[in-house]
């Protein structure tokens, strides 16, 4: 039997996505919104009919925290830390602007994550809305791609070190262990992923730096800033090897 506890945290993770795929879904289709049968009305009688209706009202409440939690379940941390990498390594600062930056980090993590939206959409929303699963079946569901997907990307090191942190039996399969275990394992593999691509994203730069930084020296220039003289020649290197190219294709086929 689900504790309330696992309940909680599976109403946290993976009702957030299934929520937004099933708004998406009534977007699409407004006249499928009889069909789920969903209410607010907290006046009935019955106790069943309450129950429901605060269920459908906490998830509701949870959706406001959809934007955090998605980055933290999704492919956008990875995304997002490069793309500053990129920026940092060029050396022009606000160029370019955070809100491109993001979008674009958005675009590509809705790119990557199509997959696992379609399985979500097929396997949980879809009967979901035609009243062929209850809603524990289809938050059950809608889980398992998403639980795949961090599965995929998230390292045994990583999953071993929360495993023990939250001192439970060594689970047997993937399928043992807990979601609100498998979340923060997933998130400082992308973390360490996405530091070891932004290491590989310095190195030609700072051999740039360094070869201005001493041409100057040697000629006596030492009062001129070798940020000035590097930059032009790392965006002329970072053009002429199609740079963004590079990156969105190393980004996008890094995810397993």
């Amino acid at each position: 039997m689900m504790s309330s506890s696992s309940r909680l945290i599976k109403l946290f993770t993976f009702g957030i996505p299934f929520g937004i795929a099933l708004g998406v879904g009534l977007l699409v289709n407004p006249r499928s919104t009889s069909a789920v049968g969903l209410t607010l009305d907290l006046g009935t009688t019955s106790a069943q009919q309450t129950g429901t209706s605060l269920q459908i009202l906490m998830l509701m409440t949870v959706l406001s925290l959809a934007p955090a939690i998605l980055m933290m379940m999704t492919a956008f941390t990875r995304i997002i830390i490069v793309l500053s990498f990129v920026r940092n390594a060029l050396g022009t600062q606000q160029l370019p602007p955070n809100q491109v930056m993001v979008g674009l980090a958005l675009f590509l993590t809705f790119f990557v994550m199509l997959p696992t939206w379609n399985q979500i959409n097929t396997n949980a929303v879809q009967p979901y809305m035609a009243n062929q699963i209850t809603q524990v079946e289809a938050l059950a569901k809608a889980e398992e791609p998403l639980r795949e997907f961090m599965f995929r990307q998230t390292r045994e090191k990583d999953l071993e070190l929360f495993v023990g942190l939250s001192k439970m039996e060594r689970p047997k399969t993937y399928h043992d262990v807990p979601t609100h275990v498998l979340i923060p394992s997933f998130v400082i593999s992308e973390l360490k992923t996405a530091f070891q691509m932004g290491f590989a994203i310095f190195i030609p730069f700072i051999v740039i730096d360094m070869i201005v930084s001493s041409t100057l020296m040697s000629i006596g220039m030492m009062m001129l800033p070798p940020m000035m003289i590097s930059l032009p020649f790392k965006l002329l290197l970072f053009v002429l090897v199609d740079g963004w190219h590079l990156v969105v294709e190393s980004l996008v086929t890094s995810f397993k």
